[in-house]
């Protein structure tokens, strides 16, 4: 059995051909995708962050939103950038869309990818210390972010406050019993991937990872996953981590389908650089007949070896054809393969 959830990255275009136009059409149609979803026992709606871009932005008032209009479907992220981060803020703003959702919030956060423009976290207010980088400035962030959801009291009261206070150090509020077990790293690699595990973190493994030893991504994954669980037994904690994968997979049962999907060439992972230091593997698509995506998926590695899988779907097609696919993956894909 996976746990089964759909990942958008919530692009928009004013392209005739996109059914996603403006900023308005992304956040509301995710809204409803989410509603849709749940409809359809979907387990999750998660959501990809992008700054200086025509995709989803800021998460926390589009969780809340569908944390208020459902009832049982996860609502999370896949990933927020961290070096973007107030982590105090943050810590506030999650706490309060959890709160609304009653406890569903499953947070990805990471340290990020390159993004539209250069450098930037800096228009948000943020700089590498001296003698460290934006890798290092995401992690600090994680770290202080991770530290206040414990709820512990830190900031010392005002001995004359507008409000009583309650006695000791003060934490912040709204304060969300849970969340902290509910916080997931997005590892781009194995080492990664055991910092994560030892922070106490879940661990996301996308469609793209440092590539370290050439062979296709889903053995990649199956060791990192394996890294990460070896990682997590050591530091010795006291509950069992999630893990999630994230595909493509697109059904091809109508014309429509064959028509989007049918001449797709994405059958083979790629190997590109991200940055001038970073090789990384790029995860393949899954198009084909549900008794070919069946056979194929068979054989993943790292679907098998994770509790949840991530469906990423092409939000510019619309509501209504995003569910068609998840419908059909939920219907004639998941239970062959035994997820359902």
């Amino acid at each position: 059995m996976k746990s089964i959830g759909f990942l958008s990255f919530g692009h928009w275009t004013p392209s005739p051909y996109s059914k996603t136009r403006t900023g308005a059409d992304a956040l509301l149609q995710s809204i409803e995708l989410a509603g849709a979803a749940e409809e359809l026992e979907v387990d999750g709606a998660y959501f990809r962050v992008h700054h200086f871009a025509r995709q989803l932005a800021s998460p926390f008032p589009l969780l809340a939103a569908i944390g208020a209009r459902t009832s049982k479907i996860e609502v999370g992220t896949g990933v927020i950038d961290m070096r973007y981060e107030n982590p105090l803020y943050m810590a506030e703003t999650a706490g309060a869309a959890d709160l609304i959702s009653g406890g569903r919030l499953q947070l990805g956060i990471s340290r990020g990818s390159p993004e539209q423009v250069i450098d930037g976290w800096r228009y948000f207010g943020f700089q590498p210390a001296e003698g460290s980088d934006e890798q290092e400035m995401a992690r600090r962030h994680t770290e202080v972010f991770l530290e206040v959801l414990k709820g512990e009291g830190f900031a010392e009261p005002n001995p004359r406050p507008m409000f009583a206070n309650p006695p000791g150090p003060l934490r912040l509020e709204p304060y969300s019993e849970g969340l902290r077990e509910r916080i997931w790293w997005g590892a781009g690699s194995d080492r990664t991937a055991q910092w994560a595990a030892e922070k106490g973190m879940n661990l996301q493994s996308s469609t793209l990872k440092d590539d370290e030893t050439g062979e296709p991504l889903h053995v990649q994954q199956r060791k990192q996953i394996e890294a990460f669980r070896a990682a997590w037994k050591e530091a010795g904690h006291d509950r069992e981590p999630r893990v999630s994968v994230s595909r493509s997979i697109l059904p091809l049962v109508t014309d429509e389908d064959r028509a989007y999907f049918g001449d797709d060439t994405g059958d083979q992972d790629q190997v590109g650089w991200i940055d001038d230091k970073t090789r990384a593997v790029f995860g393949r698509s899954f198009t084909g007949e549900p008794d070919v995506l069946v056979d194929l998926l068979a054989g993943d590695e790292a679907i098998a070896t994770a509790d949840t899988v991530l469906l990423t779907v092409p939000n510019q097609l619309g509501v209504d054809y995003n569910v068609h696919v998840l419908e059909t993956i939920l219907k004639d894909v998941a239970p062959a393969l035994g997820w359902r």
